[in-house]
């Protein structure tokens, strides 16, 4: 079992809610974090936690100092977090934006890979943004990501915007393996997704086959490979009956991985428990039980993004 989070903040979600509105949303979500990883550490778990670049910054002083000397140029200029950045500092928005302690109690805790989500949420199929400024953004990551003595390996693109072309920027910098969309038609063109797409992938985390798991995780360019993402873990919606759907079909989808040897990838964003963290986070205990059972019954082990190769290579 592979576990990923996107690790965002505000960052993540910038362009489509209002800070104030959400301030407690995302102080709830800084909650959160330390009580994953301990139910992480409980239950064993090994989590790759994708995280924003940005989140590195201690304070706007900093954010400032580290903006990068090419920017992504989107046409939709709402999308940029730069601007968006320059127009909320104040020590208020700070908590919203910034988690260097946070970064450091992930990467201290056993079993724990912090990776990179790019370090603007930067999105890679919008109109505008080039190969160069999508260079710009990840090396600045880097550059930050090294002063925390990590070097990432593993990369989450920010709104599942895969782009082939931009995986050899990612090699140069150190990259080995990124995930993927699930391979189905509705994972298709996040960017600009239809209404049928949507339809279909909210109906999919209730019903649907035992086909999202997998067997190998191929190379796709430059040395890198791909891992297709599984299952998003919704969150808690206050309706016991889609709430337990959503998660039988979850239990459903690891056991079969685990009785037929594959590979199960469940990813959310952290902030996804911020609505409702003590039901978000008894589901989270919940299916993490259920992985222990897999565990003792099947051989299931959790493992990082980054490690995932090394592991296939063994059995």
């Amino acid at each position: 079992m592979v576990v990923s989070l996107d690790f965002e903040l505000l960052w993540g979600v910038f362009d489509r809610v209002d800070w104030r509105e959400k301030k407690e949303y995302f102080l709830n979500t800084r909650k959160t974090v330390p009580l994953i990883l301990q139910l992480f550490e409980k239950y064993e778990i090994s989590c790759t936690w994708a995280t924003v670049g940005m989140l590195f910054n201690e304070s706007w002083e900093e954010w400032n100092l580290n903006i990068p000397e090419v920017l992504p140029g989107y046409k939709n200029r709402e999308l940029s977090a730069y601007s968006y950045g320059k127009s909320i500092q104040n020590k208020e928005t700070e908590e919203l934006c910034f988690a260097p302690g946070l970064i450091k109690r992930i990467n201290e805790t056993l079993g724990q890979e912090v990776g990179t989500h790019t370090y603007s949420h930067y999105y890679c199929l919008e109109p505008g943004q080039t190969v160069e400024s999508f260079k710009y953004d990840l090396v600045t990551s880097k550059k930050l990501m090294e002063k925390f003595g990590i070097q990432p390996k593993s990369l989450v693109f920010p709104r599942n915007q895969f782009n082939k072309r931009y995986l050899q920027t990612c090699k140069e910098v150190g990259i080995e393996t990124v995930r993927t969309n699930p391979n189905v038609w509705y994972w298709n063109n996040a960017q600009t997704d239809s209404l049928p797409q949507k339809i279909f992938r909210t109906g999919d985390a209730y019903i649907g086959l035992n086909n999202k798991s997998y067997k190998d995780v191929p190379e796709i360019a430059h040395g890198i490979f791909a891992q297709k993402a599984s299952r998003l873990l919704r969150p808690n919606s206050g309706k016991k009956l889609l709430d337990d759907m959503r998660l039988k079909r979850i239990v459903s989808e690891m056991t079969y991985a685990a009785k037929n040897k594959e590979i199960y990838h469940l990813w959310w964003h952290p902030h996804n428990f911020g609505g409702n963290p003590a039901k978000s986070l008894t589901e989270l205990e919940f299916l993490l039980k259920h992985y222990q059972f897999c565990q003792d019954n099947w051989g299931f082990k959790s493992i990082t993004m980054k490690d995932i190769q090394k592991s296939l290579s063994q059995e």
